[in-house]
């Protein structure tokens, strides 16, 4: 990872917006960590000059609305080295934020993009990670995957579809008794209703909607906790692009 004097990752007051935000969050980052964070973030950008990895691109809000958005979820997740499957990637998040933060997770990064699957495997070496793998492929196919079907304590999706749809791509890969983690906007509670055929076909049961206004003014936010509480019947996922198409 290259820094400079021009490197905008190294303005005064970003560890501490990394610490206090994560904190105001319920989660005691140490300083080990914020410093990966810092250096997840300039590879980050560095990266999205020549893949689209994210709209948003300054430190501060790449911190508050990327990373601490990601860091909401900590608190919910089970002590220990769980396996944590994040579903549509996109350039690492939510799944590499908690990674940096909870270093014990064994994660499985989930992309279809090979452009972004690239940065992902560049930046995981970069940052010096171990337990975490790069699978390129599209949900439908992991879902079906024996090695990875409800082999997960913790499934994530962050910007990735309805939920009815990511409902079909993620609960398929978690286990029995474990959760599933949608990160949405505010106005979630008529997609939590228009799902609800989904959960109860894929094993899932709401255990609660988490509201949250992020620090730094960044927004408010929801979170989605889905238990696992049943197993999902082998017809699920259908075929690439049917759970999209024709939603449950």
């Amino acid at each position: 990872m290259t820094t400079g004097a021009g490197d905008v990752w190294g303005k005064p007051g970003l560890r501490a917006l990394v610490k206090t935000g994560a904190a105001a969050l319920g989660a005691d980052l140490s300083d080990a960590a914020v410093e990966l964070l810092l250096c997840y973030g300039r590879e980050l950008t560095r990266w999205n000059e020549r893949v689209n990895l994210t709209a948003i691109t300054e430190p501060q809000a790449v911190i508050t609305k990327h990373f601490l958005d990601a860091l909401s979820a900590l608190p919910y997740l089970p002590a220990g080295a769980v396996p944590l499957v994040d579903v549509g990637t996109g350039g690492g998040l939510p799944g590499l934020a908690l990674k940096l933060a909870r270093p014990e997770l064994k994660l499985v990064l989930l992309e279809s993009v090979g452009k972004k699957a690239e940065f992902l495997r560049r930046a995981v070496e970069a940052l010096g990670l171990s337990g975490v793998r790069v699978y390129q492929g599209r949900a439908e196919e992991a879902g079906r995957d024996p090695e990875l079907r409800e082999g997960f304590a913790v499934g994530t999706a962050r910007a990735v579809a309805a939920l009815p749809v990511s409902a079909e791509l993620v609960l398929p890969l978690v286990q029995v008794g474990g959760l599933f983690i949608a990160f949405k906007g505010p106005a979630v509670q008529e997609e939590v209703e228009a799902a609800a055929r989904a959960f109860s076909v894929l094993g899932g049961k709401v255990e609660a909607v988490r509201e949250l206004a992020l620090p730094g003014g960044a927004g408010r936010r929801a979170l989605v906790l889905v238990r696992k509480v049943a197993p999902t019947p082998a017809a699920y996922p259908r075929a690439a692009g049917r759970p999209a198409k024709r939603p449950l």
